[in-house]
């Protein structure tokens, strides 16, 4: 009963940090920006650790079945 809320939390943050290493993987080889307004390496660098611990989120959801 309480495994569905853990695989729900684990499963949208596990997309997320995905989703988001994507759209930094594809913005940085092309030197377009990542956010508006901000410096590229500044951005990239954010952007990356904020899908890192995302995905690490989404995996210790994981791990509390």
């Amino acid at each position: 009963m309480e495994s569905g809320p853990a695989i729900f939390t684990g499963t949208v943050f596990a997309l997320f940090g995905a989703a988001l290493l994507v759209w930094v993987a594809n913005r940085v080889p092309r030197r377009a920006p990542v956010a508006a307004g901000v410096g590229r390496a500044a951005s990239a660098t954010l952007a990356t650790l904020a899908a890192l611990a995302s995905l690490a989120v989404g995996v210790w959801c994981f791990t509390r079945l």
